[in-house]
């Protein structure tokens, strides 16, 4: 293999992997449900993805304190930790009791629909044809998958929708935080809500988790929600957003996948049409180039970025090369074009 080749196919495999892991967190919540509660195993899972988190971090070698970043990001932060940390993998999970894993994987797609809409409502970042094809054809899929599960599987995908809904209000909050890196985003994240969630379950429903169970869960979440996180960055920082978020994107198909082949689901034939209609869904958005016009007025900061995200044009300290760094920035007044792909949340942290 030609180093170029080696060069392309690692981040490729990275970018696959993280798909992978991402989607076999639905079949295994599934499983572990039967031992622990909602609560407890979403503070599990998220003390996990923090766990999970910990390399990137280290590697950056300074830790952003939350109560000492600036108002505004200690707020937008905050809001990712209730919306996205707390209540969304709380109401994934009280779906997933009462729907089969093969649904709730293919349901997670609402999030790319809560994501647009809310973008083209709240945060100016207005829906075009291919993103209304998009949601469409995912809400669509979402309907028929509810049709399949039954009067249950209504109430399921309520539950998933609103978990999607917490999900894309997460996404557009940890995309405006400028002060800290994606990786300490969801480092806090899970660092924060996790023990809130675990100390619920344990309220809530008494004792339930047996050092096994908790361990496993807590592995689940370092694999599912940190490693994934981890390599999705890595494949990131070396195919660009848009290649790595179309591999990514691939995850609730290896989510029905692993719920077959772990679980023993059998995929109906509207499951396999709601997969027909999110692929093309997914195609459509994320194949979709758009631009457009943004002013950024003179401000100073300690700004955490990708080395190549085209407007930090200043001299980089020798040994810098790749990746996300921090420094302190004096941004003149600028307005420039900016063409982007539109990218799902937990991938925000991306």
């Amino acid at each position: 293999m030609t180093p170029k080749h080696h060069h392309i196919r690692t981040p490729l495999l990275a970018g696959l992997l993280a798909a992978v892991l991402f989607g076999a967190a639905t079949p295994a919540s599934k499983a572990l449900l039967n031992s622990l509660s909602p609560f407890q195993l979403a503070g599990l899972l998220y003390l996990g993805g923090a766990a999970g988190v910990i390399p990137l971090v280290l590697k950056e070698a300074k830790l952003a304190i939350p109560w000492r970043l600036p108002k505004q990001t200690r707020l937008q932060l905050l809001g990712a930790v209730v919306f996205g940390g707390l209540l969304g993998p709380v109401l994934l999970l009280l779906g997933l009791q009462i729907a089969s894993s093969a649904s709730v994987a293919l349901w997670l797609n609402l999030e790319l629909v809560a994501t647009v809409f809310m973008g083209h409502f709240f945060f100016r970042d207005r829906l075009t044809r291919s993103s209304v094809m998009a949601a469409s054809g995912t809400l669509l899929a979402a309907g028929l998958l509810s049709a399949s599960e039954g009067a249950a599987g209504v109430w399921a995908g309520l539950l998933v929708l609103l978990a999607c809904i917490c999900w894309g209000l997460d996404n557009h909050l940890t995309a405006l935080i400028d002060d800290i890196s994606p990786a300490q985003t969801t480092f806090w994240k899970g660092a924060a809500a996790g023990p809130i969630n675990l100390l619920l379950g344990l309220l809530l429903t008494g004792y339930q988790v047996t050092v096994s169970m908790g361990l496993i869960a807590f592995v689940v979440g370092v694999l599912a929600y940190g490693t994934s996180i981890v390599l999705y960055i890595a494949s990131a920082q070396q195919l660009g957003a848009t290649r790595s978020q179309i591999i990514f994107s691939s995850s609730p198909f290896f989510g029905v996948l692993l719920s077959a082949l772990l679980l023993g689901e059998s995929i109906s034939l509207l499951q396999a049409l709601a997969m027909i209609l999110i692929a093309g869904s997914l195609a459509a958005l994320v194949l979709e180039e758009h631009a457009h016009e943004h002013l950024h007025s003179k401000i100073e900061h300690d700004h955490w970025h990708p080395l190549d995200d085209q407007h930090h044009d200043h001299e980089h300290t020798r040994g810098i090369h790749v990746g996300w760094h921090s420094h302190w920035h004096v941004h003149n007044p600028s307005v420039h074009t900016h063409a982007h792909w539109p990218d799902l949340h937990h991938r925000h942290e991306h």
